[in-house]
């Protein structure tokens, strides 16, 4: 992370020459960056952000060789300090989503002016996520659905029915162990595979795991 005394370093990444230099002229000028390279493709990003390492990467979404997406996972796999700010003309919800929760520290569209991009590489720098107010509320609408389409949470009884079949233990085991009848364990049941959109125990216990409702 930049400290408040010195200036940003920051690699600059897209493959369109005329974008990527007013992007490099309009960070310069600003006085608080210090552009320290370029690339004009995916590995080549990559490289850059190794060979520099930079407080902030302003990586294109689409680039050849490599995407945006791939330098972020790659950033993550290596264990790269540097941070990544992306810009792409793609503005949908999903697309957004994706990015941040795959650890983009910020997404911008990229007609964004050079003082939102300066702001946004200050504020990365310092440690925040930046999304732009005008992708926020549909970020939020993403979220939601994808949070309905997970499905509601498990009751507490059910969490106990489950994590009992992830033992191995069957229905009337079940019963003996919480106390409670076979029919009632039943229900639960009906109501834990619904929930989960499953239809059997080893499936709810797999869903279960992967949902880390069990471990």
């Amino acid at each position: 992370m930049a400290t408040t005394d010195a200036k940003i370093r920051v690699v600059v990444a897209d493959d369109h020459p005329i974008y990527r230099e007013g992007t490099v002229r309009g960070l310069t000028l600003s006085g608080r960056v210090d552009v320290v390279g370029e690339a004009d493709d995916g590995p080549s990003a990559l490289a850059a952000i190794k060979q520099h390492d930079p407080d902030v990467a302003i990586i294109d979404y689409r680039m050849p060789g490599m995407d945006g997406l791939g330098i972020v996972h790659a950033a993550t796999r290596d264990s790269l300090r540097t941070r990544i700010l992306l810009l792409s003309a793609i503005t949908e919800s999903s697309v957004v989503f994706q990015a941040i929760e795959e650890g983009a520290a910020g997404y911008l569209p990229k007609d964004a002016s050079r003082a939102d991009v300066v702001e946004a590489v200050a504020k990365i720098a310092r440690g925040y996520t930046v999304i732009p107010d005008e992708l926020t509320g549909a970020l939020a609408g993403e979220i939601r659905m994808r949070a309905d389409r997970a499905g509601p949470i498990l009751s507490e009884r059910e969490g106990q029915v489950l994590k009992a079949f992830a033992r191995g233990l069957s229905i009337p085991q079940v019963a003996q162990e919480l106390f409670i009848g076979v029919s009632t364990v039943k229900t639960h049941t009906a109501r834990l595979y619904e929930k989960l959109g499953v239809s059997d125990r080893a499936a709810a216990v797999a869903e279960g795991m992967r949902r880390g409702l069990v471990e």
